[in-house]
Protein backbone atom coordinates (compact mmCIF):
# COMPACT_ATOMS: atom_id res chain seq x y z
CA UNK A 1 0.00 0.00 0.00
CA UNK A 2 1.62 3.80 -1.21
CA UNK A 3 2.69 5.65 1.72
CA UNK A 4 1.87 9.57 1.99
CA UNK A 5 4.78 11.86 1.34
CA UNK A 6 6.68 13.15 4.60
CA UNK A 7 5.99 15.76 5.93
CA UNK A 8 2.37 16.67 8.13
CA UNK A 9 -0.46 13.99 8.50
CA UNK A 10 -2.67 13.40 5.57
CA UNK A 11 -0.02 15.93 2.75
CA UNK A 12 -0.77 15.36 -0.60
CA UNK A 13 -0.51 17.01 -3.74
CA UNK A 14 -1.95 20.37 -4.67
CA UNK A 15 -4.21 18.35 -7.34
CA UNK A 16 -5.58 15.84 -5.28
CA UNK A 17 -7.82 15.11 -1.96
CA UNK A 18 -5.77 15.33 1.21
CA UNK A 19 -5.27 12.07 2.99
CA UNK A 20 -6.70 10.90 6.62
CA UNK A 21 -4.59 12.12 9.46
CA UNK A 22 -4.63 8.58 10.54
CA UNK A 23 -4.58 6.89 7.30
CA UNK A 24 -2.85 8.55 5.19
CA UNK A 25 -3.29 6.64 1.85
CA UNK A 26 -7.03 7.39 2.25
CA UNK A 27 -8.37 10.36 0.68
CA UNK A 28 -11.01 11.93 1.91
CA UNK A 29 -12.58 15.37 1.28
CA UNK A 30 -14.10 15.46 5.44
CA UNK A 31 -12.25 17.64 8.00
CA UNK A 32 -12.51 17.81 11.87
CA UNK A 33 -14.24 20.76 12.81
CA UNK A 34 -12.32 20.92 15.86
CA UNK A 35 -8.87 20.73 14.34
CA UNK A 36 -9.69 20.74 10.70
CA UNK A 37 -7.29 17.52 10.23
CA UNK A 38 -8.53 15.45 7.19
CA UNK A 39 -10.49 12.41 8.58
CA UNK A 40 -11.37 9.42 6.49
CA UNK A 41 -15.03 7.35 7.48
CA UNK A 42 -13.34 4.66 9.70
CA UNK A 43 -12.08 8.04 11.96
CA UNK A 44 -15.62 10.29 11.29
CA UNK A 45 -17.19 10.70 14.79
CA UNK A 46 -20.44 12.42 14.55
CA UNK A 47 -20.77 15.40 16.07
CA UNK A 48 -23.42 17.67 16.74
CA UNK A 49 -22.13 19.62 14.03
CA UNK A 50 -20.28 18.10 11.48
CA UNK A 51 -17.77 15.66 12.29
CA UNK A 52 -14.59 15.46 14.68
CA UNK A 53 -11.34 12.96 14.94
CA UNK A 54 -11.05 10.40 17.78
CA UNK A 55 -8.16 12.58 19.27
CA UNK A 56 -10.48 15.17 19.63
CA UNK A 57 -13.42 13.03 20.88
CA UNK A 58 -10.82 11.47 23.77
CA UNK A 59 -9.59 15.08 24.65
CA UNK A 60 -12.89 16.89 24.75
CA UNK A 61 -14.38 18.55 27.86
CA UNK A 62 -15.76 15.27 29.21
CA UNK A 63 -19.42 16.85 30.21
CA UNK A 64 -22.34 14.85 29.73
CA UNK A 65 -22.88 11.18 30.24
CA UNK A 66 -20.45 8.88 28.24
CA UNK A 67 -22.90 7.34 26.21
CA UNK A 68 -23.40 10.39 24.66
CA UNK A 69 -19.42 11.14 24.40
CA UNK A 70 -19.01 7.65 23.42
CA UNK A 71 -17.48 7.92 19.57
CA UNK A 72 -19.92 7.30 16.76
CA UNK A 73 -20.09 6.81 12.83
CA UNK A 74 -21.27 8.79 10.24
CA UNK A 75 -24.62 6.74 10.98
CA UNK A 76 -24.72 6.37 14.33
CA UNK A 77 -22.90 3.82 14.73
CA UNK A 78 -20.57 2.36 17.63
CA UNK A 79 -16.35 2.97 16.25
CA UNK A 80 -14.99 -0.28 17.28
CA UNK A 81 -11.24 -2.01 17.27
CA UNK A 82 -11.63 -3.93 14.31
CA UNK A 83 -13.90 -2.14 11.73
CA UNK A 84 -13.89 -5.11 9.54
CA UNK A 85 -14.43 -7.77 11.95
CA UNK A 86 -18.41 -8.30 10.67
CA UNK A 87 -17.05 -8.27 6.84
CA UNK A 88 -14.28 -10.95 8.00
CA UNK A 89 -17.33 -13.27 9.51
CA UNK A 90 -19.26 -13.08 6.31
CA UNK A 91 -16.29 -13.86 3.88
CA UNK A 92 -15.89 -17.24 6.69
CA UNK A 93 -19.78 -18.08 6.55
CA UNK A 94 -19.97 -17.92 3.10
CA UNK A 95 -16.61 -19.45 2.98
CA UNK A 96 -17.77 -22.39 4.97
CA UNK A 97 -21.04 -22.93 2.66
CA UNK A 98 -18.79 -23.02 -0.48
CA UNK A 99 -16.72 -25.85 1.11
CA UNK A 100 -19.63 -27.59 2.00
CA UNK A 101 -20.67 -27.33 -1.28
CA UNK A 102 -17.17 -29.08 -2.94
CA UNK A 103 -17.21 -31.62 -0.33
CA UNK A 104 -20.69 -32.82 -0.52
CA UNK A 105 -21.83 -32.00 -3.65
CA UNK A 106 -24.94 -31.61 -5.69
CA UNK A 107 -26.98 -33.23 -3.35
CA UNK A 108 -26.81 -30.63 -0.42
CA UNK A 109 -26.49 -27.36 -2.71
CA UNK A 110 -30.11 -28.27 -4.17
CA UNK A 111 -31.24 -27.55 -0.61
CA UNK A 112 -29.59 -24.11 -0.66
CA UNK A 113 -30.48 -22.73 -3.96
CA UNK A 114 -33.08 -20.46 -4.67
CA UNK A 115 -36.17 -22.12 -6.51
CA UNK A 116 -39.47 -20.86 -7.05
CA UNK A 117 -41.44 -24.08 -7.45
CA UNK A 118 -41.12 -27.21 -9.03
CA UNK A 119 -42.60 -28.38 -11.14
CA UNK A 120 -43.59 -25.07 -12.19
CA UNK A 121 -46.97 -24.42 -12.68
CA UNK A 122 -47.80 -25.67 -15.89
CA UNK A 123 -47.50 -29.15 -14.36
CA UNK A 124 -50.56 -28.65 -13.02
CA UNK A 125 -49.18 -30.11 -10.11
CA UNK A 126 -48.85 -28.69 -6.82
CA UNK A 127 -44.79 -28.10 -6.24
CA UNK A 128 -43.15 -30.09 -3.85
CA UNK A 129 -39.97 -27.90 -3.63
CA UNK A 130 -39.13 -24.30 -3.60
CA UNK A 131 -40.05 -21.09 -1.72
CA UNK A 132 -44.09 -21.70 -3.16
CA UNK A 133 -43.80 -25.03 -1.50
CA UNK A 134 -43.00 -23.31 1.68
CA UNK A 135 -39.43 -23.62 1.73
CA UNK A 136 -39.34 -20.08 2.32
CA UNK A 137 -35.95 -20.40 3.98
CA UNK A 138 -34.25 -20.42 0.36
CA UNK A 139 -34.25 -17.02 -0.28
CA UNK A 140 -31.40 -16.49 2.75
CA UNK A 141 -29.72 -19.56 2.40
CA UNK A 142 -29.08 -18.92 -1.36
CA UNK A 143 -27.29 -15.74 -0.36
CA UNK A 144 -24.83 -17.65 1.49
CA UNK A 145 -24.26 -20.32 -0.87
CA UNK A 146 -21.74 -20.64 -4.08
CA UNK A 147 -21.06 -23.23 -7.09
CA UNK A 148 -18.39 -21.89 -9.47
CA UNK A 149 -14.94 -21.05 -7.79
CA UNK A 150 -15.16 -17.94 -10.25
CA UNK A 151 -18.20 -16.59 -8.96
CA UNK A 152 -17.53 -17.29 -5.51
CA UNK A 153 -14.13 -15.85 -5.90
CA UNK A 154 -15.51 -12.31 -7.67
CA UNK A 155 -18.05 -11.62 -4.36
CA UNK A 156 -16.11 -12.31 -2.19
CA UNK A 157 -13.12 -9.93 -3.16
CA UNK A 158 -15.99 -7.06 -3.63
CA UNK A 159 -17.34 -8.31 -0.26
CA UNK A 160 -13.81 -7.25 1.19
CA UNK A 161 -13.22 -4.32 -1.16
CA UNK A 162 -16.84 -2.72 -0.61
CA UNK A 163 -17.45 -3.88 3.00
CA UNK A 164 -14.49 -3.13 4.50
CA UNK A 165 -15.04 0.79 4.30
CA UNK A 166 -18.64 0.19 5.05
CA UNK A 167 -18.68 -1.34 7.98
CA UNK A 168 -16.14 1.45 9.49
CA UNK A 169 -18.47 4.07 8.33
CA UNK A 170 -22.27 2.42 9.44
CA UNK A 171 -20.91 0.45 12.32
CA UNK A 172 -21.59 -3.32 12.58
CA UNK A 173 -25.47 -3.44 12.73
CA UNK A 174 -26.52 -1.21 10.31
CA UNK A 175 -24.02 -2.76 8.17
CA UNK A 176 -25.67 -6.10 8.52
CA UNK A 177 -28.68 -5.23 7.92
CA UNK A 178 -27.79 -3.56 4.69
CA UNK A 179 -26.81 -6.68 3.90
CA UNK A 180 -29.52 -9.40 4.90
CA UNK A 181 -32.07 -6.91 3.52
CA UNK A 182 -30.04 -6.28 -0.16
CA UNK A 183 -29.05 -9.74 -0.39
CA UNK A 184 -33.00 -10.33 0.03
CA UNK A 185 -34.44 -8.30 -1.97
CA UNK A 186 -32.37 -9.69 -4.84
CA UNK A 187 -33.97 -12.89 -4.29
CA UNK A 188 -36.98 -11.79 -3.85
CA UNK A 189 -37.17 -10.08 -7.52
CA UNK A 190 -35.25 -13.36 -8.59
CA UNK A 191 -38.80 -14.96 -7.30
CA UNK A 192 -40.63 -12.55 -8.85
CA UNK A 193 -39.83 -12.37 -12.02
CA UNK A 194 -37.70 -15.52 -13.16
CA UNK A 195 -38.83 -18.74 -14.64
CA UNK A 196 -40.20 -20.40 -11.11
CA UNK A 197 -37.89 -23.82 -12.00
CA UNK A 198 -34.65 -21.75 -12.59
CA UNK A 199 -32.29 -22.09 -9.53
CA UNK A 200 -29.68 -19.06 -8.46
CA UNK A 201 -27.86 -18.50 -5.94
CA UNK A 202 -24.72 -16.67 -4.94
CA UNK A 203 -24.30 -13.17 -2.46
CA UNK A 204 -23.93 -10.88 -6.05
CA UNK A 205 -27.64 -9.02 -4.48
CA UNK A 206 -26.10 -8.44 -1.08
CA UNK A 207 -23.08 -7.45 -2.94
CA UNK A 208 -24.48 -5.19 -5.51
CA UNK A 209 -26.18 -3.24 -2.28
CA UNK A 210 -22.94 -2.90 -1.07
CA UNK A 211 -22.12 -1.26 -4.30
CA UNK A 212 -25.56 0.99 -4.15
CA UNK A 213 -24.45 2.18 -0.74
CA UNK A 214 -20.92 2.68 -1.59
CA UNK A 215 -22.19 5.01 -4.01
CA UNK A 216 -24.65 7.40 -1.54
CA UNK A 217 -21.49 7.18 1.15
CA UNK A 218 -18.89 8.24 -1.60
CA UNK A 219 -21.03 11.45 -2.74
CA UNK A 220 -21.81 12.07 0.94
CA UNK A 221 -18.67 12.36 2.05
CA UNK A 222 -17.55 14.55 -1.59
CA UNK A 223 -15.52 11.86 -2.73
CA UNK A 224 -14.44 11.11 -6.26
CA UNK A 225 -17.46 8.71 -7.25
CA UNK A 226 -15.87 7.95 -10.85
CA UNK A 227 -14.32 4.37 -9.54
CA UNK A 228 -17.43 2.86 -7.76
CA UNK A 229 -19.30 3.83 -10.44
CA UNK A 230 -17.11 2.61 -13.22
CA UNK A 231 -17.21 -0.35 -10.92
CA UNK A 232 -21.06 -0.72 -10.94
CA UNK A 233 -21.18 -0.09 -14.73
CA UNK A 234 -18.69 -2.87 -15.42
CA UNK A 235 -20.67 -5.39 -12.89
CA UNK A 236 -23.96 -4.21 -14.61
CA UNK A 237 -22.72 -5.32 -18.02
CA UNK A 238 -21.10 -7.99 -17.30
CA UNK A 239 -24.39 -8.44 -15.80
CA UNK A 240 -26.54 -8.40 -19.17
CA UNK A 241 -23.77 -9.93 -21.13
CA UNK A 242 -22.92 -13.02 -19.39
CA UNK A 243 -24.66 -16.49 -19.85
CA UNK A 244 -26.67 -18.00 -16.44
CA UNK A 245 -26.36 -14.37 -14.43
CA UNK A 246 -29.65 -13.77 -12.57
CA UNK A 247 -29.63 -10.33 -13.33
CA UNK A 248 -32.72 -9.73 -11.14
CA UNK A 249 -30.74 -10.31 -8.23
CA UNK A 250 -28.33 -7.60 -8.94
CA UNK A 251 -30.75 -4.64 -9.56
CA UNK A 252 -33.08 -5.86 -6.61
CA UNK A 253 -30.05 -5.52 -4.75
CA UNK A 254 -28.43 -2.58 -5.97
CA UNK A 255 -31.64 -0.79 -5.32
CA UNK A 256 -32.29 -1.87 -1.78
CA UNK A 257 -28.62 -0.76 -1.20
CA UNK A 258 -28.90 1.92 -2.43
CA UNK A 259 -32.03 3.37 -0.62
CA UNK A 260 -31.16 2.02 2.87
CA UNK A 261 -27.83 3.51 2.22
CA UNK A 262 -29.06 6.89 1.43
CA UNK A 263 -31.12 6.94 4.76
CA UNK A 264 -28.26 5.52 6.75
CA UNK A 265 -25.79 8.24 5.73
CA UNK A 266 -28.46 11.21 5.25
CA UNK A 267 -31.24 11.06 8.56
CA UNK A 268 -30.68 13.83 10.34
CA UNK A 269 -29.50 13.14 14.10
CA UNK A 270 -32.62 13.75 15.64
CA UNK A 271 -34.72 11.17 14.07
CA UNK A 272 -31.51 9.16 12.98
CA UNK A 273 -32.67 6.14 14.39
CA UNK A 274 -36.72 6.34 13.58
CA UNK A 275 -35.73 6.88 9.70
CA UNK A 276 -32.72 4.35 9.75
CA UNK A 277 -34.39 1.07 10.89
CA UNK A 278 -37.90 2.90 9.49
CA UNK A 279 -36.16 2.98 5.69
CA UNK A 280 -34.81 -0.54 6.62
CA UNK A 281 -38.51 -1.87 7.72
CA UNK A 282 -40.25 -0.56 4.89
CA UNK A 283 -37.71 -2.16 2.35
CA UNK A 284 -38.27 -5.50 4.29
CA UNK A 285 -42.24 -5.09 3.96
CA UNK A 286 -42.08 -4.25 0.12
CA UNK A 287 -40.03 -7.33 0.02
CA UNK A 288 -42.11 -9.74 1.66
CA UNK A 289 -45.38 -8.78 0.09
CA UNK A 290 -43.29 -9.26 -3.26
CA UNK A 291 -42.78 -13.04 -1.95
CA UNK A 292 -46.32 -13.70 -0.59
CA UNK A 293 -47.87 -12.32 -4.01
CA UNK A 294 -45.54 -14.06 -6.17
CA UNK A 295 -46.27 -17.34 -3.70
CA UNK A 296 -50.14 -17.26 -4.19
CA UNK A 297 -49.53 -16.64 -7.82
CA UNK A 298 -47.48 -20.00 -8.11
CA UNK A 299 -49.72 -22.31 -5.67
Amino acid sequence: MDQGPSGAPGARDAHSLPGCYRHPDRETGISCVRCERPICPECMVSASVGFQCPDCVRGGSGTGSSAVNAPRTIAGGTITADPRLLTKILLGINAAVFLAVLVLGDGFVAHLMLVGAFPPPEFGWEPVMGVAAGEWYRLITSVFAHQEFLHFASNMLLLWWLGGPLEAALGRVRYLALYLISGLAGGALTYVIAAPQQPSLGASGAVFGLMGATVVLMRRLNQDLRPVLVLVALNLVFTVLAPRIAWEAHVGGLVAGAIIGYAMVHAPRGRRALIQWGTCGAVLVVVLVMIVVRTMALT
